[in-house]
């Protein structure tokens, strides 16, 4: 007679040690925790204390102007009484900005698609790392590279423009010159953000969870089925984010704007039109000649440039809390 053992179930493992409090009072989670609230609170204070010496030196300009600091086109705080306004400079910030977005984003996301899912390992490697270098080139050499190569090439582009879409007054060239103006600002601005928008989106469309394509591709879906179910639903919230830093980048844009832009204070909704401004490439231009007024007039309008970005990155933090099939947990 033979006697055969019969498979026996394993006990269940043992469940977890709990936390006690021996564990949870350890000296190294006391740090970790210190260390934690005390960076969150160190920001919160430099924030508010930015905005401290913003606001004080603003009031203290602000006081003095004879004019609508929002509406006001001239900027002349040397004259007597002394007259600037922020209308030209808030008009060009967004504009700019805005131009630069609308260009932006679409390519850096199809770029990132491309890196993540598309293109060959052997590409994908290099390609990533030449979207990343080109976040690290000075802005300096984007505004040379801009005023040097940029402006002249784009002057065919402008005529075009031009010719068959001056109907829309927006791209009705009334002048005759370099293409200084917003419209190169813009271009110029949106290949300067578009690794930074192209490198976060990248970064989110890899933590993808695999099980999501692959039942996708299971049941049938082409791989651009598979992108627009699976890919662009979670990571929808760190495209937004991503777009947010860019835009961040373009709002506070100094050098490079001051470098192909041909400034004046003459609010036009001709794009291809010479002139033009914003905040941070007033404040640049004006800053070391400026009186003490001047400077405190300039120091106002970089509070409206600090006002302006917080309202931006607050609303993308609204969408994103608001908008629950944003978030890449529930795609």
């Amino acid at each position: 007679m033979t006697i055969t053992a019969t498979p026996t179930d394993s006990p269940p493992s043992p469940p977890p040690p709990p936390v006690t409090a021996k564990s949870a009072n350890r000296p190294g989670d006391k740090i970790f925790s210190g260390l934690s609230r005390g960076s969150g609170i160190l920001l919160l204070v430099v924030m508010a204390s930015i905005a401290i010496f913003l606001t004080v030196r603003a009031a203290a300009a602000l006081t003095q102007n004879e004019g609508n600091f929002f509406t006001t086109f001239d900027w002349d705080p040397a004259a007597n009484p002394p007259v600037f306004g922020i209308a030209v400079l808030l008009y060009g910030t967004v504009v700019s900005s805005v131009i630069a977005m609308v260009i932006a984003v679409p390519i850096a996301v199809g770029i990132a698609l491309f890196i993540s899912h598309y293109a060959p390992r052997k590409l994908a490697a290099p390609l990533a790392y030449v979207v990343d270098l080109l976040a690290a080139v000075p802005s300096i050499i984007y505004g040379i590279w801009g005023a040097l190569v940029l402006v002249p090439y784009l002057d065919g582009l402008n005529s075009w423009l031009d010719t068959f879409l001056g109907w829309t007054i927006v791209f009705e060239k009334t002048e005759v010159g370099a293409a200084r103006n917003l419209f190169t600002v813009g271009i110029l601005l949106a290949i300067m953000i578009l690794p930074i928008v192209t490198s976060v989106s990248r970064e989110v469309f890899l933590q993808v969870p695999k099980m999501n394509e692959e039942a996708a591709l299971a049941l049938g879906a082409t791989r651009w089925e598979v992108i627009r179910m699976s890919v662009l639903p979670f990571g929808r919230s760190g495209v937004i984010s991503a777009s947010m830093l860019g835009l961040g980048r373009a709002l506070g844009e100094t050098m490079a704007v001051a470098t192909v832009l041909s400034p004046n204070f003459l609010l036009s909704f001709h794009l291809l039109d010479a002139g033009g401004g914003t905040f941070a490439q007033n404040i640049a231009a004006k800053f070391d000649e400026a009186d003490d007024l001047g400077r405190d007039a300039l120091i106002a309008s970089g509070l409206v440039l600090f006002v302006l970005t917080l309202i931006v990155n607050g609303a993308a933090r609204l969408i994103i809390a608001r908008r629950k099939e944003y978030s890449g947990a529930n795609a």
